[in-house]
């Protein structure tokens, strides 16, 4: 990785940069999308437009429909498929165990993939073989057909968001990717939200229609929403800078891009070999990242036992998805306005032990719980937290790619066999064992996360160590492995 690692200021300025950017008026547009816009040059802007366009329109889309297609199954659920599928024991259980072993298996495969595959063409195949086993679910008999379909969508549907997460970090800087980040994350409890609302509405207007079921009106409905974007994400979606062939990019702008990421300290790709996971895993970065916890929402079912109705068991949830939404979009600008990660990171999770402690201790009334159930969006920091994976991993491209496909690829892999043992559908609706036990999840997280910053700062110092000797000199491969380790490493939060 040696040609990714080399100091930035040594270097001219690149040809984006104004002449006078010293000088430069600090816009308003600097306040409220990118700090450094005013340094910007007019060539760049129109750039990063064009980016934003491509890259955010077909992720926010796609990530939308992964998340509506994912929760279908919960608004479908109590909407009346379990009735139909005689479904009265843990068939509910198994059917998200289903999807979520097969969304693990091909989270790290897939970053991997499109090392060798354009993005493009492996997201777009995906989200198209998705989006039919979606469909297909209108036609449900049993159980059992519930437990192949859901595996095929987890498996298809697995590699979108590592992928596109690879993809945003591959293009951005460090002024730039957070709040893009948080932007494209905020269209999961969108999604979310959307599909408690258009089930109600399905169930309402459709129901019956043709002789079925509103809830197999809904498998229909996002079906035929899936399968277009997919379509439109081999046309759309510019791959990586080093790899582009978009049409809506000149000769110069694909120029610029590799430049930019270049004095970001972002690596360029090499050959993937036994030799690349060694070193991968040698270092604290994989095991330090991968931290994975069980976020399956159970709110539907609690709602159901509580004698709501089914219009009210879709549309009340969709307030922890809004917040949600609002919530992890805050987090991501105000990110990248102050430049830390760390804080904005464990502070959100840090409030999180107030409601999962509250539904840990289960009381009796009913708005406390509510309340927990609704502010639990709260929490979602998710987006930086990626954002700093990305950096902290930019000067070796492949850790990168594995870092973030096994941080999710281990969260649903927990995730696929934890909710039988603690959140079993039969211990509705105070789940004794799986609130007590996600309130330790989110103390276990912020520990981790302390962890990592202060590893990062350790590294961060180390690499500036030798600079501040005049002839400090250290073997130059090792040199240039540790500094293009830390690229990107969060500064301390300012005060």
């Amino acid at each position: 990785m040696a040609s990714s690692s080399a100091p930035a200021a040594e270097e001219p300025k690149p040809a984006t940069a104004t002449t006078a950017t010293t000088k430069a008026k600090k816009s308003f547009r600097s306040f409220i999308w990118d700090t450094d816009t005013h340094l910007k040059s007019h060539a760049e802007r129109v750039l990063l437009r064009k980016l934003d366009w491509a890259i955010l329109s077909i992720g926010c889309l796609g990530f939308f429909l992964k998340y509506l297609d994912q929760g279908n199954l919960a608004n479908a659920y109590v909407s009346g498929m379990q009735e139909d599928l005689r479904m009265w024991g843990n068939e509910y259980t198994y059917a998200g165990t289903a999807y979520t072993c097969a969304y693990a298996v091909m989270q790290i495969p897939s970053t991997l993939v499109i090392q060798r595959i354009r993005p493009s063409y492996w997201l777009a195949a995906m989200e198209v073989a998705w989006g039919a086993f979606t469909f297909a679910q209108a036609g449900l008999r049993n159980s059992a057909q519930l437990y192949v379909f859901r595996f095929f969508v987890g498996f298809f549907e697995s590699s979108f968001f590592p992928c596109l997460l690879y993809v945003l970090g591959s293009w951005y800087t460090k002024t730039e990717l957070a709040k893009r980040v948080a932007i494209f994350h905020m269209t999961a409890p969108l999604g979310s939200a959307f599909g408690g609302y258009l089930q109600a509405a399905v169930y309402k207007n459709l129901d019956g229609v043709h002789g079925l079921a509103g809830w197999r009106w809904l498998y229909i409905v996002c079906g035929c929403m899936t399968v277009p974007v997919g379509l439109a994400t081999f046309f759309i979606l510019p791959d990586t800078p080093y790899t582009t062939r978009a049409w809506f990019l000149t000769e110069e702008e694909c120029e610029m891009s590799v430049e930019r990421v270049r004095k970001a300290g972002k690596a360029a790709p090499v050959k993937i070999t036994l030799n690349t996971f060694v070193r991968i895993l040698s270092r604290w970065r994989w095991y330090a990242f991968v931290l994975g916890y069980v976020a399956s929402s159970y709110f539907g079912i609690w709602l159901k036992s509580e004698h709501y109705s089914v219009v009210d068991r879709n549309i009340i949830p969709t307030g922890t998805n809004l917040i949600s939404a609002t919530c992890v979009v805050l987090w991501g600008f105000l990110s990248d306005y102050t430049g830390s990660r760390f804080a904005f990171v464990v502070g959100p999770l840090t409030y999180g032990l107030i409601p999962n402690g509250i539904l840990a201790f289960w009381p009796s009334s009913v708005q406390v719980k509510e309340f927990a159930f609704l502010t639990c969006g709260v929490q979602l920091m998710t987006a930086v937290f990626y954002t700093w994976a990305n950096e902290i991993c930019a000067g070796d491209n492949e850790e990168r790619a594995l870092v973030i496909s096994s941080m999710n690829g281990m969260q649903y892999a927990v995730a696929a066999w934890l909710p039988i043992v603690i959140f079993p559908q039969t211990m509705a609706p105070d789940f004794r064992y799986g609130f007590p036990a996600t309130f330790g999840f989110v103390i276990a997280g912020i520990i981790v996360i302390i962890g990592i910053q202060l590893l990062a700062l350790q590294e961060q110092r180390r690499a500036k160590a030798p600079s501040s000797l005049e002839q400090g000199s250290t073997n130059g491969e090792e040199a240039e492995e540790t500094e293009g380790g830390v690229k990107g490493v969060v500064e301390v939060p300012k005060q």
